[in-house]
């Protein structure tokens, strides 16, 4: 063999085994999970929780991209901000599904944007992973199949502060619950009404009295009229569901009126974050209660899977580096990132690895066989999901607790089985709203 030829073939030989190298090195790179994750950066619902679920979900997302992806496929997370508009969050589920090609949509904080959205992506046949909005109607009587939520449904969170003022009622108000006179208030988009739908239940099953029942648009400059007919009502219990101007702006307006009750019962979203109620109502937030999935720093360690509390502890630290000097970190933030771990551990693997991969139908598959009891998430509670029904895709072992607000503190006052302390009930003689 002449020397040219030989250079010839070495040549040859170099440029092969580059060529496939190149080749596995483009399949290596196909490996890719692309999640697509929507949350209000901007607007009213920026400052009422969305922001901080973005946060809970990024410290989540980066900590798995950081340890290298799920089994084998890189994660790439492109953020979108739905600007607290629903047509902007469907443009911008849309765009990410058909421009930047993603596979799984999370996110959506608002149930105003969750509803047209989910109906578009199940439209689409791709795969949505809810982290937060509760409203029963996204999934009520849809029986879709791609889109899932972890999250506890706003029936539950209705239902469970009626069935916490019901077994407080003789003890702390020295009233049967048919002589308890409550009202019910709620901002009239899709999460407000959902709510109050399950607190007229709860209302129903307890015996209360309502005294009034009534709506409001969250964007309402003046809620006074409002206030008025409180007022003529005397409600011992007002159970109120907005987001976070709105909630201001009564708390402010009540306080002008004068308005007296015996205990504000709120429902998530601006109820959620502290911090801004804190900056609305000042000392007045003290021995107000919340209803959310617990805050997973308020979860009991000993009734968690033992894989759970260094996670928590995790996205504590990373919390306080993104948000230094926050009195009481939000269960927002833990609620996001509790359920995108669960999307990351429970259903991403199985989709890749007994289905072959994470194109819908496999993501599908996966996320029906999620199997978790009570104690196997950072929330406290399990996860399974229904594959038809009429709640199909809702998580039926969610549930939220009752939290209260004292001295720039939280605790779980309801379901016995995760409280922490009594509940201070009814407000305290000589403070703002005090009926006593």
């Amino acid at each position: 063999m002449s020397r040219m030829m030989g250079r010839r073939l070495l040549g040859a030989t170099v440029a092969a085994v580059a060529a496939l190298g190149f080749a596995a090195s483009a399949v290596a790179q196909e490996k890719k999970l692309k999640i697509g994750v929507i949350y209000d950066l901007t607007g009213p619902l920026a400052g009422g929780g969305s922001e901080l679920q973005y946060t809970g979900a990024k410290i989540m997302l980066d900590n798995f991209i950081k340890q290298g992806g799920v089994e084998g496929y890189k994660i790439e997370a492109i953020y979108a901000d739905a600007q607290s508009k629903p047509d902007v969050a469907i443009n911008e589920s849309v765009r990410l599904i058909e421009q930047e090609k993603v596979d799984i949509l999370l996110g959506f904080f608002s149930s105003a944007q969750c509803v047209p959205v989910a109906a578009r992506v199940e439209q689409l046949k791709k795969f949505m992973w809810i982290t937060t909005c509760i409203s029963s109607a996204v999934l009520e009587n849809k029986n879709y199949k791609y889109i899932f939520r972890p999250q506890a449904s706003g029936n539950q969170f209705g239902l469970m502060t009626m069935d916490f003022i019901a077994n407080n009622a003789k003890a702390k108000f020295g009233k049967e619950p048919k002589d308890l006179r409550v009202a019910i208030i709620h901002e009239d988009g899709a999460y407000g009404v959902d709510v109050s739908k399950g607190n007229e239940a709860g209302a129903k099953k307890a015996g209360f009295n309502v005294v009034l029942k009534e709506g409001y648009a969250a964007t309402a400059p003046d809620l006074s009229a409002m206030v008025t007919k409180l007022k003529r009502a005397r409600p011992d219990v007002i159970f109120h569901t907005g987001y976070n101007p709105d909630i201001t702006l009564f708390a402010r307006q009540a306080r002008e009126q004068g308005l007296k009750f015996g205990a504000l019962v709120g429902h998530g979203a601006g109820y959620g974050v502290y911090e801004k109620l804190k900056e609305g109502m000042g000392s007045d937030v003290n021995y107000i209660f919340n209803t959310d999935p617990i805050s997973i720093w308020l979860a009991k360690p000993e009734g968690l899977n033992p894989k759970l509390p260094p996670v928590i502890k995790m996205v504590g630290e990373e919390f306080d580096k993104a948000k230094p000097g926050v009195a009481i970190r939000s269960a927002h933030v833990g609620m996001a990132a509790s359920n995108v771990y669960v999307l990351l551990t429970e259903v991403v693997p199985r989709a890749i690895k007994k289905y072959g991969g994470v194109d819908p139908e496999a993501l599908r598959k996966a996320a029906l066989e999620v199997d978790l009891p009570e104690g196997g998430t950072m929330l406290g509670f399990g996860v399974k999901f229904p594959a038809d029904g009429s709640m199909a895709g809702q998580n039926e072992r969610s549930f939220p607790v009752v939290i209260q607000y004292v001295d720039d503190k939280s605790y779980v006052v309801w379901p016995k089985s995760q409280a922490q302390r009594e509940a201070v009930l009814p407000l305290p003689k000589g403070t703002t709203y005090s009926n006593q």
